[in-house]
């Protein structure tokens, strides 16, 4: 089985912050990480310094290869410096909690 993964540390998040699947909006500094493995790409994010990983909204994604894992993974790290409640590549619409 194939996969690979990066992370990227240090990334302030633009205003409107990140949106991850479990608490919501979150901003500040983060960091952003990405798996690939089995056809899709994994992303989560953290506050910098803490120990717990939330999952950045409407991952995972189909993903086909290493190399278009590493530029969604910038894709990424490029829409947390923008911030506006960035997800992932390709979410959805985003749905309210029941």
């Amino acid at each position: 089985m194939a996969w690979a993964s990066w992370t990227t540390v240090g990334i302030f998040a633009g205003p409107g912050g990140v949106r991850t699947e479990e608490i919501g909006i979150i901003s500040g500094e983060v960091s952003v990480h990405t798996t690939w493995a089995d056809g899709q790409a994994e992303f989560a994010v953290q506050y910098s310094g803490s120990s717990d990983w939330f999952t950045l909204y409407g991952s995972p994604v189909a993903c086909p290869g290493e190399e278009e894992s590493r530029e969604l993974h910038q894709l990424v790290v490029d829409a947390v410096r923008a911030g506006g409640g960035a997800t992932a590549p390709g979410a959805g619409p985003i749905v309210p909690a029941a």
